[in-house]
């Protein structure tokens, strides 16, 4: 049975993803933009607000107002208000990492944080909210200014709070959220600039760093783009930037790959002939190492280089972008395999990782698929679980919140 074809499985997505935006709700923060849950559903009120869980929510929130339930477009004005607001740096541009009750906890400008203020802001100018077309400005302005590098192709890292201080590293989880950012203010502005941005990060992530390390992705890098393959061996269960290659971010690539392939071919464009191939490649690689790597279900966090296991945790995110990432390339390929993955990866995040009591999704499950919190504590996030529950019924391209608006919603 092929359950991208079947309308009992798209039923049950849309009663996924409805448990899934209720649960989120109390995220709220009466501070200011959106802050971290607890496994019960509760704030935390003893955690900073981060930039990037704000966005997230902010996002996920304009996508719920586009799909008309109602109220949710408050949450997504009180997200804006925020990075308006408390998160906004008015001296210096840009956006502080983290906040609380008294201001700045981590006064960083990081460009992931930053790609993610240039996706809520696309997300909500979709769902046409106030102010938030000129945010997208803003923030895409920022981003050309101090994070392009345009004889690299790709983001720098971080700064200080006055833009002083430039990390010395490059990382690849930064530029491929910079793609997914950029290819959905293109869809956004209609302006085809930011996607001639994502390709060029893309052809030099995947077509040129994943493919000469036969498709197992580096992560971490020097400043001027050398690879660095032993970079935090010693602490490899980073959150943000484990050691080794991390299949969950093969996934992410591919399905931005695909995405990308078919805005340029909408543009009236010719899409590059390895795009496709090397989307392919990346994905049946991280399913090959990754799925169980150790002997038991379930997508391990890290290898090492030889496809050994190195992080055996099982992050729900990784499931949810498997998910996403088998469901475009079969809509894009028609090979039943994709279709049978998707079959199987649902399955599995349906046995162990939905929180059926609780609410929300498990974030971090152990070797023996019971709950663990070695990486993660709490279930801050709901961005991944809901995208695994809208990318299957829409079209690789445009970008989720445009095509909801578009009502491409099958």
């Amino acid at each position: 049975m092929n359950w991208l074809t079947s309308p009992a499985h798209q039923r049950w997505l849309d009663g996924e993803r409805d448990r899934l935006l209720d649960f989120g709700r109390p995220s709220r923060d009466p501070h200011g933009g959106f802050g971290w849950l607890g496994e019960d559903g509760a704030l935390d009120p003893k955690r900073a607000a981060e930039l990037w869980v704000t966005c997230r929510m902010t996002h996920v929130y304009s996508l719920s107002h586009l799909l008309g339930r109602p109220g949710d477009g408050a949450l997504v004005d009180h997200g804006l208000a925020a990075l308006r607001g408390r998160f906004r740096d008015a001296e210096h541009g840009g956006w502080f990492a983290a906040v609380d009750a008294k201001g700045p906890t981590n006064d960083a400008k990081e460009a992931y944080g930053h790609a993610f203020v240039i996706l809520a802001a696309a997300s909500a100018s979709a769902a046409e909210r106030p102010g938030a077309r000129e945010l997208l400005e803003e923030a895409l302005a920022v981003s050309e200014e101090r994070f392009w590098d345009d004889d690299a192709g790709m983001v720098r890292e971080s700064f200080g709070r006055d833009w002083s201080m430039e990390e010395d590293y490059r990382g690849l989880n930064a530029n491929m959220h910079t793609v997914e950012a950029y290819l959905a203010a293109a869809d956004a502005l209609g302006n085809a600039r930011w996607l001639r941005r994502a390709l060029r990060i893309l052809d030099r992530a995947v077509n040129g760093f994943a493919r000469e390390n036969h498709w197992r992705l580096p992560e971490h890098f020097t400043a001027d783009w050398a690879p660095v393959l032993d970079y935090n061996g010693e602490t490899p269960a980073h959150p943000f930037r484990p050691f080794g290659t991390t299949v969950g971010h093969s996934f992410e690539w591919a399905r931005l790959t695909v995405q990308a392939t078919a805005s340029t071919e909408q543009g009236g464009m010719a899409a590059a002939d390895w795009m496709i191939p090397a989307a392919r490649s990346l994905y049946g690689t991280a399913v090959r190492d990754g799925w169980e790597a150790d002997g038991a279900p379930g997508f391990v966090y890290t290898l090492d280089w030889s496809g050994t296991p190195v992080v055996r945790e099982r992050m729900h995110w990784v499931a949810a972008e498997a998910i996403g990432a088998a469901a475009v390339l079969y809509r894009r390929t028609h090979v039943e395999e994709y279709a049978d993955h998707y079959r199987r990866w649902w399955e599995y995040v349906g046995e162990f990782h939905l929180d059926r009591e609780g609410g929300s999704w498990w974030h971090e499950l152990g070797a023996d698929n019971a709950p663990s919190r070695t990486v993660w504590s709490g279930k801050p996030d709901i961005y991944h679980a809901v995208q695994a529950t809208l990318i299957p019924r829409l079209p690789a391209s445009p970008a989720l919140a445009v095509s909801l608006s578009a009502g491409n919603l099958t």
